[in-house]
């Protein structure tokens, strides 16, 4: 069992024992709610042997083969079907082609031969302020703040990390400017003194975030073109903790308003204590 297996089989009994809510535990694994009643439901029944992958090491049993893809290509750019939008075609080639196949697969088919859509749907997107989670280690909040620390004037940056259940304050390190090697130091203070956590909230810098994410068109996701994770990222990866972005600043909300209280307190008791920062 790897350590991302363990995560789900810890989540699910988290889930069993009434400690934690799906929501919250979508949010630790980033997944949807629904794969994680499938999770908790697989647990309960099967036991811990359900988060193991059934399809390890095996190849698909359901791969599409170019004959197929090659005849939903023909039908689509067939007169009878060309202006079909993609799930409407699916439905078609069901009813009058016998062609059988999901409306994701036809949709993958579709888009990696350079079709698009007549008719695409916008998510309407929502945000609820989010709950604490349940149990501390689970989800620890990272940021950097530059400000006049130090009363000699200068400008440096302050790494924070901090436990999203209790608030607790778990690293603190200085630095010239946000950096790496500022992240690196505040989470090897978090897992020397707390431990592994189940997931990292960050923001979308560049440091967390590779910015050509941004440049990757949903046609290059279909082909399976994925962009390096940053060093930061790869490091989380191999700990088995889950990295998720913020998609706002206030969504961070809880290590902002420590900054706020950091900003006012921490420069007059490095003051009164006798710090400088060189």
């Amino acid at each position: 069992m790897n350590q991302d297996e363990r995560n789900k089989l810890y989540i699910a009994r988290c889930l069993l024992d009434g400690k934690m809510t799906i929501r919250e535990a979508a949010g630790i694994l980033g997944l949807s709610e629904r794969q994680i009643k499938r999770l908790k439901k697989g647990v309960k029944e099967q036991g811990d042997a359900f988060v193991i992958h059934k399809n390890r090491g095996r190849k698909p049993a359901h791969a599409l083969t170019d004959e197929i893809q090659n005849l939903v290509i023909y039908h689509k750019q067939s007169e009878k079907y060309s202006r079909a939008n993609f799930s409407h075609f699916q439905e078609l080639l069901e009813e009058h082609e016998s062609i059988h196949l999901s409306k994701p697969s036809i949709y993958r088919i579709l888009v990696s031969n350079g079709f698009t859509s007549p008719k695409k749907h916008t998510r309407v997107k929502q945000h609820k302020r989010r709950k604490r989670m349940p149990q501390r280690g689970m989800l620890v909040q990272i940021d950097a703040s530059p400000h006049t620390w130090f009363f000699n004037g200068e400008e440096c940056s302050l790494h924070g990390t901090i436990d999203d259940a209790t608030g607790e304050i778990l690293a603190l390190f200085f630095t010239p400017n946000e950096c790496l090697e500022g992240y690196w130091r505040g989470m090897k203070m978090v897992i020397s003194s707390k431990g592994i956590p189940l997931a990292v909230y960050s923001d979308r810098h560049s440091i967390f975030r590779s910015p050509k994410i941004d440049k990757l068109s949903l046609e290059d996701e279909l082909k399976g073109r994925k962009v390096n994770a940053t060093q930061f990222g790869r490091a989380m990866a191999e700990l088995g903790i889950n990295l998720i972005w913020a998609k706002t600043a206030q969504a961070k909300g809880r290590i902002e308003r420590l900054w706020e209280t950091l900003q006012s307190r921490l420069p007059i008791e490095l003051n009164i204590a006798g710090y400088n920062y060189n």
